[in-house]
């Protein structure tokens, strides 16, 4: 580029001081950036686009509360403030998934199963004896997350409960 060392000029083939690029590099596509009344051309290589031998030409993303597009239904990074999932955007993961934060995507997350029945009252691992115990009740992991720093939810709870017998025969603790 003749202009190479004005920023604007940055991945050209061929540029010009007022209007920008007017040839992009090889992979590069060719963006009309509009201010105002002055328009100038850019070459990026973020957005997707139609590629001939001599020109690269950028097309909108057609996909809600995309920045970024590979094709024009399929986005590859999001709006601040929303989730990437399957080149989609969302303001939340759908069921099943869980948020990457950090790159503000969704990734399969940990499945579980139902829970199971309540467990016996009991305390210190006795029937009896006692006025008040706990029941426990637990469910199994289905599918491992995709990643390990996605925690799995709660696959065991307990809670209080009142025991069947207070007395145990013969006074002693089963």
């Amino acid at each position: 580029a003749s202009y190479g060392t004005n920023p604007i000029c940055k991945g050209c083939l061929s540029c010009s001081k007022d209007n920008g690029c007017i040839r992009c590099q090889h992979k590069l596509f060719f963006f009309l950036r509009r201010e105002g009344m002055r328009q100038y051309g850019e070459c990026l290589h973020s957005y997707y686009g139609l590629r001939t031998p001599d020109m690269n030409r950028c097309s909108r993303c057609r996909i809600e509360n995309c920045d970024s597009c590979f094709s024009r239904d399929f986005c590859t990074k999001c709006k601040t403030g929303f989730y990437s999932h399957r080149g989609r955007c969302f303001r939340g993961c759908p069921p099943g998934f869980a948020a990457l934060e950090e790159l503000m995507e969704c990734v399969e997350g940990c499945e579980v199963g139902q829970w199971s029945e309540w467990g016996t009252c009991s305390r210190n691992n006795k029937t009896c004896g006692f006025k008040w115990g706990l029941e426990t009740r637990t469910r199994q992991i289905v599918k491992k997350p995709a990643k390990d720093t996605i925690p799995c939810p709660t696959i065991a709870e307990s809670r209080r409960c009142k025991m069947a017998v207070r007395h145990c025969p013969g006074g002693k603790h089963r």
